[in-house]
């Protein structure tokens, strides 16, 4: 099992969610892009979170700036192209975390999407409740749904109004599993295990 985690913008916890995941499949991991905090990276989160004798694959791109993908590498005098990027060989299950949603660009010409359709993977797409999630989420199923890119699973992470969950779940595809991942106070080892150990089989 192979798929890509992306989210429906920044900060929707898509690391924690693929630290969960990573946790749950005995899965490996590979961030492709880090976009600036290299002093904490999120392959160094799911280290902290998952255990040091977790798999991690090293980043094709480690860029300095806080930025989308395209800026950080310019700024750098680097481009990025979606055909610099090969799966680690690996047999296992193997966890791969883009950044930011699926519009957020790599080069002027290329985008996240263009990097999962490239790698040929399955999604889980990460939803955090805010107000505007339901025309992100909306929006985010309607491009993998115009480049046929299967959503494997919805990962709610924490708690949504009733109205709201209604119609994004109405929206997906018959076949795409839900995950409900609770609201995390502390993000912690013991806390990643607890909630993995908790999760319906999935």
């Amino acid at each position: 099992m192979k798929l890509f985690v992306t989210g429906i913008g920044t900060e929707v916890g898509k690391t924690v969610c693929s630290a969960i995941l990573t946790k749950y499949f005995k899965a490996e991991y590979w961030k492709p892009i880090q976009s600036g905090d290299l002093d904490f990276s999120d392959t160094m989160k799911i280290k902290s979170w998952v255990g040091d004798d977790v798999v991690c694959y090293p980043e094709k791109y480690r860029l300095q700036l806080a930025a989308s993908p395209h800026q950080s590498a310019a700024e750098e005098g680097i481009l990025i192209n979606s055909n610099d990027f090969k799966l680690p060989e690996t047999q296992n299950n193997l966890i791969v975390e883009g950044a930011g949603g699926l519009m957020v660009p790599i080069s002027d010409d290329e985008f996240i999407i263009d990097l999962i359709e490239k790698l040929n993977l399955p999604v889980a797409l990460v939803v955090r409740n805010y107000l505007g999630c339901i025309n992100h989420t909306l929006l985010s199923l309607m491009v993998l749904e115009q480049k046929n890119i299967k959503l494997k699973y919805l990962i709610l992470n924490g708690s949504f109004p009733k109205y709201t969950e209604r119609v994004i779940c109405k929206n997906i595809q018959e076949e795409t599993k839900i995950i409900r991942i609770p609201n995390l106070q502390k993000i912690t080892k013991e806390n990643i295990e607890r909630i993995t150990k908790q999760l319906e089989k999935i």
